[in-house]
């Protein structure tokens, strides 16, 4: 059988795409001009749909949430913190993780495998 080999792009909507954007770019690094690709590091990437009544992506409207893998949890928070951003921490067996919020609301969560 024929696979994908990784994801292509992440597409969502937002009240100000360009604002929105230039945040993602500012203060996670990710993104670029216009439809500039992303170049993203190898690693684990987890797919996995929830049920449609999960409360783990906060708001019942939300749809989604984007998982960003990161190299460094402690340094991430406390750049992030440094900008002002709340950052929830917690860890697992399987990872550390940071949940925050983009300025329109939608949910991200960090994650630092172990």
């Amino acid at each position: 059988m024929e696979k994908v080999s990784g994801i292509g792009g992440i597409f969502f909507r937002a009240k100000d795409p360009k604002a929105l954007a230039k945040w993602y770019l500012d203060t996670l690094g990710v993104g670029g001009e216009g439809y500039e690709p992303w170049q993203q590091s190898a690693g684990p990437t987890v797919f996995s749909p929830f049920a449609q009544d999960t409360d783990y992506f906060g708001r019942p409207e939300q749809a989604w949430m984007i998982n960003f893998r990161v190299d460094n949890m402690d340094a991430m928070v406390a750049q992030l913190n440094a900008a002002g951003i709340d950052v929830k921490r917690e860890s697992h067996s399987y990872g550390h993780f940071g949940r925050l919020h983009d300025p329109e609301g939608n949910p991200i969560e960090l994650w630092q495998p172990l």
